[in-house]
């Protein structure tokens, strides 16, 4: 006689072993799911909520993910080990130094859920500064301190500004997918669901006879616009003409800040000219600078929801 039982155990020991090997690090209900099939929506993440767009468009690639009860939380700070999660999520970046392991700082234990995103951010250039030699992984990010962690990893400075282009998204440089690598760097932590939604097909290339010469006059200057020329004013004098509080920014964040600000990677709400450099950076806020960091590198496509747009201070669709 069959076993009415069998199959409902084997679809349990399977449940157990995708997320034993996928969820390194889990602690009960307190951390992110990392092994979990990409969700657009979120129960706690209403239709008129301002980050909603950035949500849902990080969370259909599987950039961002929810918690076991399916929500998001999106109005929770961000401590520095979640936002190096999401980083590792996000960015694939070359790296310009090496540690052996996370827990090579003294406060990030051996097996630590964020170990291996710890070492990433710090190798790739995105966490920097280590007294005592502490991550402080629990310590929450203001929303300055975040912008410093993008732009440092990024490696954008205000005072060499970048030129941008009016299409929808540039193609990125790199022959190899952004999505395909990313993936294959988190397998380290083998995601054994998510992964697979980053995957996108490689296009073929075309061969196609050079180009005829150009005439003279080519493309006109209004296809391509250049960041307000850093050389002409201070960052702070920049960042004044942008925020009511400029001069809450903290010194030491002053060039990032100006520097993602012509970059339109800030994203302010409800005030698109109120900074708040100091208030703590929540989930919602950490996708949508995320978001817009992506956009920035070619990597996706801006949102076509005019809403969002509305509080990103230097976009072009305010």
């Amino acid at each position: 006689m069959s076993n009415p039982w069998r199959m409902p155990l084997m679809g349990v020991a399977f449940l157990a072993l995708t997320f034993g090997v996928g969820a390194t690090g889990f602690l009960g209900n307190s951390q992110p799911v990392v092994a979990q099939q990409a969700r657009a929506t979120f129960p706690d993440v209403p239709p008129d909520y301002w980050a909603r767009p950035f949500i849902q468009s990080l969370a259909e690639k599987g950039i961002v993910t929810g918690y076991p009860d399916g929500t998001f939380r999106p109005r929770q700070a961000v401590d520095r080990d979640e936002f190096s999660a999401m980083i590792r999520q996000a960015f694939e970046r070359a790296r310009i130094r090496n540690i052996p392991s996370g827990s090579y700082f003294n406060d990030v234990p051996q097996g630590y859920w964020a170990e291996t995103p710890i070492q990433e951010a710090y190798e790739t250039g995105f966490m920097n500064d280590f007294p005592g030699n502490e991550f402080r992984p629990k310590q929450p990010l203001t929303k300055a301190e975040a912008l410093v962690v993008l732009m440092r990893g990024l490696n954008m400075d205000y005072n060499r500004p970048v030129a941008t282009t009016n299409q929808a998204a540039a193609t990125p440089a790199s022959p190899t997918p952004v999505n395909q690598r990313r993936t294959i760097a988190r397998n380290r932590l083998a995601f054994p669901l998510a992964g697979t939604l980053l995957m996108q097909p490689l296009l073929p290339v075309i061969a196609k006879q050079p180009p005829a010469p150009a005439p003279a006059k080519t493309v006109p200057p209004t296809t391509t616009t250049t960041a307000t020329a850093p050389s002409r004013i201070s960052a702070l004098e920049f960042l004044q003409s942008y925020y009511q509080d400029a001069e809450r920014i903290p010194q030491n964040a002053v060039n990032e800040v100006a520097a993602a600000t012509q970059a339109n990677i800030v994203v302010n709400y409800p005030d698109p000219r109120v900074l708040n450099p100091h208030e703590l950076l929540s989930r919602g806020s950490a996708t949508a600078l995320i978001h817009q960091a992506l956009v920035n590198q070619g990597q996706i496509e801006p949102l076509p929801d005019q809403e969002a747009a509305r509080y990103i201070p230097n976009s072009p669709r305010r």
